[in-house]
């Protein structure tokens, strides 16, 4: 072996020598996946109330079809499962801090939150809608968005991103909470029009006198809702999406979205 051969063959060795500390390192990080397993709790994270995906029923039990879809991984993982409640604008601090091992709910994976947190595969496609009490004069998008007319929407929610794109004209009133508040808004005349999700918005109609809210004629946009973990936690991410192609190929996702989502018969046991 020449000089030059083995000057080249001392510089790769020296330089993957300096490379085994780093990657030693990276192999000993924690498998949040292997730490769930280990300490037996999966800690998910939820919104307080937000039917039919997540809320707590007439008999003092949180459910609903993200919720049952968490606890069905806890049947799979073989731990049991632990769930925190938070308003909508504190469960992507609550993953990222850690106090929360997987985000579900039905949160839309959008640029802005990816830039924070890590969306598996979508589960569901909903689509933003506005709504007003029946009997308003508001017809259309158009006369919706005029500076007179007082919109409500969730702080850091998607219905907040929609009223400011679809009515900038409008005066806005965002509310820290849940839909609950938004339907209460526009049935006490606080707020001329409503902002939510569609699915959630069927959830709460069947709450109200029949015929009581309109929906504004048009689907204001597509949205993937997605469970979330933290960037690094990429075992995890892909056991999640694992299991949603289970779930589906073994019937119990139609099951649950037919149940929660696409009718209102689960009011009549929750």
């Amino acid at each position: 072996m020449n000089l030059d051969k083995i000057k080249t063959f001392s510089m790769g060795l020296a330089m993957a020598l300096c490379l085994l500390p780093g990657r030693a390192a990276a192999a000993a990080e924690t498998d949040t996946l292997q730490e769930i397993v280990k300490r037996g709790e999966l800690r998910v994270a939820v919104q307080t109330s937000g039917a039919p995906f997540s809320f707590i029923d007439k008999h003092g039990v949180r459910t609903g079809s993200s919720v049952e879809f968490a606890r069905m991984m806890g049947e799979e993982m073989g731990v049991k499962v632990v769930f925190l409640d938070y308003d909508w604008d504190g469960l992507i601090p609550a993953l990222l801090s850690g106090k929360a091992d997987i985000l579900a709910a039905d949160m839309t994976a959008n640029l802005k939150r990816s830039l924070r947190i890590s969306f598996a595969d979508p589960w569901y496609y909903t689509g933003g809608v506005i709504f007003k009490k029946t009997g308003s004069k508001l017809k259309t998008l158009a006369d919706c968005n005029k500076p007179n007319v007082k919109a409500a929407a969730i702080l850091g929610s998607t219905t907040a991103t929609n009223a400011e794109r679809f009515l900038p004209k409008a005066q806005k009133k965002l509310y820290k909470g849940s839909g609950t508040l938004i339907v209460n808004a526009v049935m006490t005349g606080h707020a001329d029009v409503g902002l939510l999700d569609e699915s959630s918005l069927v959830a709460y109609m069947g709450d109200l006198p029949p015929k009581s809210v309109e929906v504004i004629p048009g689907l204001l946009s597509k949205e993937p809702l997605a469970f979330a973990v933290r960037p690094e936690d990429q075992h995890l991410l892909q056991w999640i999406n694992l299991f949603f192609d289970w779930v589906r190929s073994d019937g119990r996702y139609d099951k649950n979205i037919n149940y929660w989502v696409k009718s209102l018969e689960w009011k009549k046991s929750h």
